[in-house]
């Protein structure tokens, strides 16, 4: 029984791949897209393997499963759409820059993507990891002592490099992490 049902998917999928994939390839947004409809549309001819229909009638049923898969498919789209649109719409008033600001973190951001690489892996070790000076140390595989130095070394080429931006460097004292 099993070598029959395995069998009749095998040809029926043989038969109709190249149309259904053809169909979902005209109805999505990306091959990707299709090809994950695709896939969902023969994974439910499988489940269903006694209720696809003998013969030609297979081909019409498949399109009607992919009809139905492509229909959640675009749901789920808008679904993640929305939800990204209310994420960011509930965000965006927690933090909006004025343009001033905007201009100053543009400007950080160049500085820091000017830094040598090595000043820029201990800072965001440090400020985005929040990382301690012992658990660089493991990371960077060095001491404690060396992290130090680089740390205190990267700071300095950043506060000075800011401060040649124009770029206020306050805000790195008062954190403790100004040079001094």
């Amino acid at each position: 029984m099993d070598d029959e049902r395995t069998a009749r998917f095998e040809a029926i999928y043989a038969a109709t791949f190249s149309r259904i994939l053809g169909f979902a390839l005209r109805r999505c947004d990306g091959p990707e897209d299709a090809a994950d409809v695709v896939a969902e549309t023969f994974a439910i001819a499988w489940r269903r393997m006694d209720a696809v229909p003998p013969g030609d009638q297979a081909r019409l049923w498949l399109y009607g499963v992919a009809r139905n898969v492509l229909a959640n498919h675009r749901r789920q789209v808008a679904r993640r759409h929305d939800l990204s649109a209310a994420l960011a719409a509930e965000v965006a008033h927690l933090y909006q820059p004025s343009a001033e600001e905007s201009a100053e973190l543009g400007t950080v951001g160049e500085v820091l993507r000017g830094l040598p690489d090595d000043d820029r892996e201990i800072l965001s070790l440090v400020a985005w990891e929040g990382l301690e000076h012992g658990e660089i140390a493991k990371v960077l595989g060095c001491s404690r002592n060396a992290v130090r130095i680089r740390l205190h070394r990267a700071r300095r080429r950043l506060a000075r490099e800011l401060a040649t931006a124009g770029v206020q460097t306050g805000w790195l004292a008062m954190s403790g992490r100004g040079t001094r």
